[in-house]
């Protein structure tokens, strides 16, 4: 779907920049053509700034997702995700970060979540991100506490692991 909405903007790199970031912020654009934030707008002169991008860019932008029956429902439907990640620090949380082989195969989050929930270690969330839209996608979950070395090395030789990473 990614590479859908991509090739609709194919003869602007500037365009698929603010799509791009619409996309990673999870903004949504309203009937307006305004960018949003649940119901905040958010100054198309700032994701201009933020890209690089001339504020004319983002007006035309949404104007042509307004203007397209199959972006329109996309983008008016969008919403961020509040994560704990970069809490994690802050809140004496453990993100565990596992990069898969592939991303689509079913079971990933169960097998993981499942491993972590047997030794009775409480989830506070899982994230994940969509293969469609990232290029390396990952599953992210955050504890309460650290894992166990063992809990690790199981987790690192379920056959879909690539790589974790602890944080």
């Amino acid at each position: 779907m990614f590479d859908e909405i991509m090739e609709k903007f194919a003869d602007s790199p500037s365009q698929q920049a603010v799509i791009r970031l619409l996309l990673e912020r999870g903004f949504s654009v309203n009937d307006d053509g305004r960018v949003v934030s649940g119901g905040i707008e958010i100054p198309n002169t700032g994701i201009a700034r933020e890209i690089g991008v001339d504020r004319r860019v983002v007006d035309a932008t949404t104007d042509a997702i307004l203007d397209d029956d199959e972006l329109r429902p996309i983008f008016q439907n969008i919403s961020a995700v509040p994560s704990l990640m970069d809490l994690a620090p802050v809140l004496d949380l453990t993100v565990l970060s596992v990069a898969v082989t592939d991303a689509e195969q079913s079971g990933i989050v169960a097998a993981v979540t499942g491993a972590i929930a047997e030794r009775d270690i409480s989830i506070r969330q899982t994230l994940s991100d969509d293969p469609e839209f990232a290029d390396e996608p990952k599953l992210y979950v955050i504890t309460d506490e650290e894992l166990p070395g063992e809990l690790i090395n199981e987790i690192r030789r379920m056959p879909f692991v690539r790589k974790i990473e602890l944080a």
